[in-house]
């Protein structure tokens, strides 16, 4: 999916200079419903603002499109759909049915066509192909601006091994972590042998997706066994107890952390984007310097992993007042049930300010690059 705006002759508060934007988002992953409710969204929001904007499937793209491009950008409602978060994850197989030239690429007819179009591509693409910065790496090559980070900062944010080794090296509290690499036929004896209590993750997934919290050893098999459906690649993760911390950053500065409580025993897919699954609470009921220290914690993975005008980094509060940084998203839902936007709230910022912040930002950014 993807989003595209487009506004003639804007000029950006602060910067004294005329300004055209253009904006982008989708993709192919098990991730593909949230994108295109974060599409959707932004989509809708930036219209609001004065952007002419248009949501195209990264995917699926378009298959006829007029002569001139620029008319798309005046499409009612942006060609935005009707979107929503099922309880289960979408069937990739069925939307690849979908496209009719039924070719090998991840992006559809057209689509790198109406980007070069943009004057700025906001990304509401999560997962493969979105946060992996592949698609960063193809806009790179066009010289098409895009919202977030650059390719190489995605890639690495993206790949939960190469991230751990940043932020060990760093000296930022992570647990411990193993890379695995093995086939089905060794799940079992690998699951006699790996420290327990564990967490079990595909290193490139997201939307709590393939992560897996095994409470014994027969569960731990049937994890390393179900683990593979998302690549070869595993993390086994030292699993920390305590209470769920999320936080996120806006060009040089954090935002008030989140702290979710799972209705169930774990914050899957259902409990982050269905209503009721999850009790989320904004700012925490923490202490202001938990509050700082998570704070600035954020800021400092931020940094580490070369991330650019916004992300949101998960973490633990265990009982002993320690944090412990999971993972950094470098494109960061912005569905009505996401972080990012709940902790813009708390400061005063509406949904459509923040997507025009992130457009300035992300404006910035590319002048300066």
């Amino acid at each position: 999916m993807i989003m595209t705006t487009h506004r003639r002759a804007v000029k950006i508060e602060g910067t004294g200079n005329e300004h055209e934007d253009r904006c982008i988002g989708g993709g192919i992953s098990t991730e593909r419903a949230v994108s295109l409710v974060t599409g959707t969204g932004v989509c809708r929001a930036l219209r609001e603002n004065g952007h002419r904007a248009i949501l195209v499937d990264l995917f699926l793209g378009l298959e006829e499109v007029p002569a001139d491009l620029e008319t798309l950008f005046d499409a009612p409602d942006g060609l935005c759909p009707d979107a929503k978060i099922e309880v289960e994850a979408p069937d990739l197989e069925t939307v690849k049915r979908g496209r009719k030239d039924q070719g090998p690429s991840h992006i559809g007819p057209h689509v790198l066509d109406i980007c070069q179009k943009a004057d700025l591509v906001f990304l509401g693409l999560h997962g493969m192909d979105g946060e992996d910065g592949r698609i960063q790496a193809a806009l790179d090559l066009l010289g098409v601006p895009y919202t977030g980070a650059g390719h190489l900062a995605s890639a690495v944010a993206m790949d939960k091994a190469v991230s751990k080794q940043i932020l060990d090296a760093c000296g930022i509290p992570t647990p411990k972590w193993r890379l695995l690499s093995y086939g089905l036929d060794e799940a079992e004896p690998l699951a006699q042998t790996l420290p327990m209590p564990c967490v079990i993750k595909t290193i490139g997934g997201g939307s709590s997706l393939g992560v897996y919290l095994p409470e014994d050893r027969t569960e731990l098999k049937r994890a390393l066994e179900e683990v593979l459906r998302y690549g070869a690649k595993v993390l086994a993760e030292e699993r920390i107890y305590g209470r769920e911390l999320t936080v996120a950053v806006l060009g040089d500065r954090w935002l008030p952390a989140v702290e979710t409580v799972p209705a169930g025993k774990e914050f899957d897919y259902v409990a982050k984007y269905q209503a009721g699954a999850a009790v989320e609470t904004c700012p925490a009921d923490v202490p202001p310097a938990v509050m700082q220290a998570a704070g600035e914690l954020a800021l400092r993975t931020h940094r580490a992993l070369g991330l650019e005008v916004y992300s949101r980094t998960d973490m633990i509060l265990d009982k002993d007042g320690n944090l412990w940084v999971l993972e950094a998203n470098s494109l960061p839902g912005m569905t009505p049930n996401s972080f990012v936007p709940k902790e813009a709230a708390a400061v005063g910022m509406s949904y459509n300010q923040l997507c025009e912040e992130i457009v300035r930002l992300s404006c910035d950014v590319k002048r300066r690059g």
